[in-house]
This record gives C-alpha cells, structure tokens and sequence, in this order.
C-alpha cells in the first residue's frame, strides 16, 4: 500500500512549531516563588463594584502595569486608593495629569515621602473584599484555563455573578 503526502519531510515536521501561536507570554503566566501563577489586576468603584481587568504572569512587578489598567477608566475627579507597590513617582504624576488625586502611602525607605490620608486609605479593604468574593470561583481561583482570554473571561463571569447578587 502507498500513501503520497503533500509534504515531502517527516510528520514532525508539518505545520507550525508545538506553542507557536501560544507562547506562555500571551497566556500571562509568569513563574513566581508560589510556581506558574497569574496575577488579576482589578479596579473597582467606591462600592467595591468591578469596574475594570487586566491579567500578567505572576513575575510581573504590580506598578508596571499600573498606568495601563488606569487608562482604561476615567479617573478625572476621582480618588486613587492604591497600595505602596503603586507608589511609583511616574505613577503618581499620571493620576495628577488626568486631574485625580491619590491615596497611596509612600514607601518605607522612600527618600522624599509624600503626604496620605490614612483615614480614606481604609477604604481600600473594597477591593481586597473583591478578590476574596471573585476566588470563591474555583475555576478563577485555580486557573483551569490554558488561554488567558477564556481566563479573562471567566474573571468577567465570576463578576457579573457578584455583581447580580
């Protein structure tokens, strides 16, 4: 019996290489301490309501991303609360150029500390209380999902699911 293929080398050697089109950097998973982790980088409202989502692996430093997940959103006229991680100099200087003040607490061996309000910086526990809501999802807390778009959105589910509660 005799086959005739359409390519002239080996099976190995058809088609495109094993992870071409889904490298681990579009999947967003990065090798931390804890093993291959994804961080879920949220926004929320002064109700603790999801407003806003952004995934990286989880080696990615918090205020790299920063400026991106914030231009996402209009912050005009509002309050940043952040935490320390967020308290980068072009970070701050992006919220004031949108005319937005922040709420983020320097860090301890910051040269030139600025001022924060501790009382409204309490409110920041709104989004910790998110995520805590958004990990009793298995599927979100675990990440089942090989792409980091179906990740994405079973985050986007797991929030309308809190939020209609």
């Amino acid at each position: 019996m005799y086959r005739q293929y359409s390519n002239q080398s080996t099976s190995a050697k058809c088609g495109c290489k094993k992870g071409a089109v889904n490298s681990e950097n579009r999947q967003f998973i990065g090798v931390s301490r804890g093993g291959k982790t994804t961080k879920i980088h949220a926004i929320v409202d002064a109700l603790g309501n999801p407003v806003h989502f952004m995934l990286t692996g989880g080696h990615v430093h918090d205020g790299s991303i920063a400026i991106d997940l914030l231009s996402g959103v209009e912050i005009t006229g509002s309050n940043i609360l952040a935490d320390k991680a967020y308290g980068a100099q072009q970070i701050r200087e992006y919220i004031e150029e949108k005319n937005a003040r922040y709420t983020i607490p320097p860090k301890e061996n910051c040269v030139e500390p600025w001022p924060c309000d501790y009382v409204i910086y309490k409110e920041r526990h709104l989004v910790e209380c998110f995520f805590n809501k958004i990990k009793a999802f298995r599927r979100v807390a675990t990440r089942y999902d090989k792409l980091a778009v179906s990740f994405l959105g079973f985050v986007h589910l797991a929030s309308i699911w809190i939020l209609l509660k």
